[in-house]
């Protein structure tokens, strides 16, 4: 695939900004926004759906660590240690 113009890339970051809109307000319940993912999907280039999905973990993740602290992360590490390991 060629590198998306100026309109497709426009069109993929708002069909993005609509999907991750459905999941902050669905608790990110994805099975609510489905049409928003398939529409997310359809419109931006499957790298770029990598890559936007990572960087909403990463800032989920950093928001909870301002918000919760460390603590969070330590006992999130424990937990998937736990269960690797069972």
């Amino acid at each position: 695939m060629s590198f998306p113009n100026k309109e497709q890339r426009q069109r993929c970051w708002n069909s993005r900004d609509r999907y991750w809109e459905c999941l902050d307000k669905n608790n990110d319940d994805a099975s609510k926004c489905k049409v928003y993912r398939n529409m997310y999907e359809t419109e931006c280039p499957s790298q770029w759906v990598k890559h936007f999905d990572r960087k909403r973990q990463y800032l989920q993740l950093k928001d909870r660590i301002q918000n919760e602290g460390a603590a969070f992360v330590k006992i999130r590490t424990e937990l998937s240690t736990q269960s690797s390991s069972a």
